[in-house]
C-alpha cells in the first residue's frame, strides 16, 4: 500500500482562525469536512492528522501544530515514521506573489518567502508537490508582508475562499491522489 500526505500550512489557535497565512489550514479543514472525516491531535507528529484510504493508497491529511515557521519539523517526524517519499507529499499554502484568486500548482520551486515552505525544504528538501494559494490584494501596499499575512481574510474573500476556490483545490488533491498531478494555474475572477 502506498501512503501519500497531504499537508494544509498554518497557525493554530483562535487568534490565527481565517487569517491569510491560515489559507492551508482553511481549504484542508473544508476538504476534511466534506469527506466527513475528523481531526485528531497527533503528539508524536505535532499535527492535526486524518486518514482515509482509497484504491490501494493511504492518504494521510494533516495540519502541523508547530506554528507556520516550523511546519517542517512536523512533517519530518510523519514523513520520517511512514517512510514516505517527497514524491508523495502534496503541501497546501498561501502564496504572497500571487493575486487573490489565483491557485498555481508545482513540483518543488522556491519558498518565495514563505517561512512554513522555508522550514519544509530544510527539514525535508523541496521536491515535494504544492498547490500555492494567492492571497495578494491591495492591502498589502498598506500594511506589510508581516501584518498582511497575519490579517484576517475580509468577509468577501472568505467566501470565496470556501466557495468558488475550494472545489479547485479538492480538484487538485484529487489528482495529487490519482498520480495526474500537474503543473497548471487556476484564476478566478471576483
Amino acid at each position: 500500500m502506498t501512503t501519500k500526505v497531504v499537508v494544509g500550512l498554518g497557525n493554530v489557535g483562535a487568534e490565527y482562525a481565517r487569517t491569510r497565512h491560515n489559507a492551508g489550514f482553511i481549504l484542508l479543514d473544508d476538504y476534511v469536512s466534506r469527506k466527513g472525516l475528523t481531526w485528531q491531535e497527533k503528539s508524536k507528529f505535532r499535527a492535526y492528522i486524518t486518514e482515509f484510504t482509497e484504491g490501494d493508497t493511504k492518504i494521510i491529511l494533516m495540519k502541523p501544530t508547530t506554528l507556520m515557521n516550523r511546519s517542517g519539523e512536523a512533517v519530518r517526524l510523519l514523513k520520517d515514521f511512514y517512510k514516505v517519499e517527497n514524491e508523495h507529499i502534496l503541501v497546501i499554502h498561501d502564496e504572497l506573489a500571487l493575486p487573490f484568486g489565483t491557485i498555481r500548482t508545482r513540483v518543488g520551486g522556491s519558498d518565495a518567502g514563505n517561512n512554513g515552505i522555508k522550514s519544509l525544504s530544510h527539514h525535508i528538501g523541496a521536491d515535494f508537490a504544492r498547490v500555492r494559494v494567492g492571497i495578494l490584494d491591495d492591502e498589502l501596499a498598506v500594511m506589510g508582508a508581516t501584518d498582511f499575512v497575519l490579517d484576517r481574510f475580509d468577509p468577501e474573500e472568505y467566501q470565496q475562499l470556501t466557495g468558488n476556490l475550494q472545489p479547485v483545490v479538492a480538484g487538485f488533491v484529487a489528482d495529487f491522489i490519482n498520480d495526474s498531478f500537474a503543473h497548471t494555474t487556476h484564476s478566478h475572477e471576483s
